[in-house]
């Protein structure tokens, strides 16, 4: 998620999820101080974007063989830590702009999406399950961009970004382990191992795309009520 706003527009961060704030710290006292001095941050953000690639085309290769799915991972890692360095490059150096922030937000629901796709492809996990997450992670980048437009704020959810990553490392390393064949069968319906680790996933992020969903038409009727 993208952290590149103009500061002239005094923009609000709001972090709720503890893990989303240690990892910046892990992230910046590592790997930012080792960041070239002459990258910008949408350099960063294609960096990251590369790794989105190469992790990408390993899920969908990994129908071919499983262990790939190692390059999903690191994919995935790369990915992170570009998204948060971009940010931290940008308000470093005072080069942050909006063109920034969207390009960020675009990547990661492209990135989101099409792993996704590429995953149900390579049948680690069942089209039934992964098409019902697709939209979920666009739309809460698209509430926060509104908030951002709307009230100067920056509202992260509260399962965000790093535990988005967290369980798509996770799907990969048991699907590594125990394979692509369903384990158990829930209402004549065989779930995989990757199908039930997105529907546990998946359920507290519906919630929370619904609630700050919500919770942005209440503050804009709000404003446009004058209040």
């Amino acid at each position: 998620m993208s952290k590149s706003i103009k500061k002239e527009h005094n923009t609000k961060k709001i972090v709720p999820s503890k893990l989303e704030n240690i990892s910046y710290q892990i992230v910046y006292n590592t790997f930012g101080k080792i960041v070239p001095k002459n990258m910008t941050p949408n350099q960063m953000t294609l960096l990251g974007c590369i790794g989105s690639l190469f992790g990408i085309i390993c899920a969908y290769l990994s129908k071919y063989n499983r262990l790939l799915l190692i390059g999903t991972i690191m994919g995935l890692l790369t990915h992170l830590i570009c998204d948060d360095l971009d940010g931290f490059i940008a308000r470093k150096r005072n080069m942050t702009s909006e063109k920034g922030a969207f390009l960020d937000l675009l990547t990661d629901i492209l990135h989101i999406t099409y792993l996704l796709i590429a995953l149900s492809f390579s049948k680690v996990a069942s089209f039934e399950i992964t098409i019902f997450l697709v939209p979920v992670y666009a739309l809460l980048m698209f509430t926060a961009m509104n908030d951002i437009r709307y009230f100067n704020e920056f509202l992260f959810p509260r399962l965000g970004p790093i535990e988005t990553h967290l369980l798509f490392i996770l799907i990969c390393i048991l699907t590594m382990i125990l394979g692509t064949n369903p384990i158990i069968t829930l209402i004549n319906i065989p779930l995989k191992i990757a199908d039930i680790l997105f529907i546990l996933g998946g359920i507290p992020m519906y919630y929370e795309m619904i609630r700050l969903q919500i919770s942005l038409l209440k503050r804009l009727e709000q404003k446009e009520n004058g209040k």
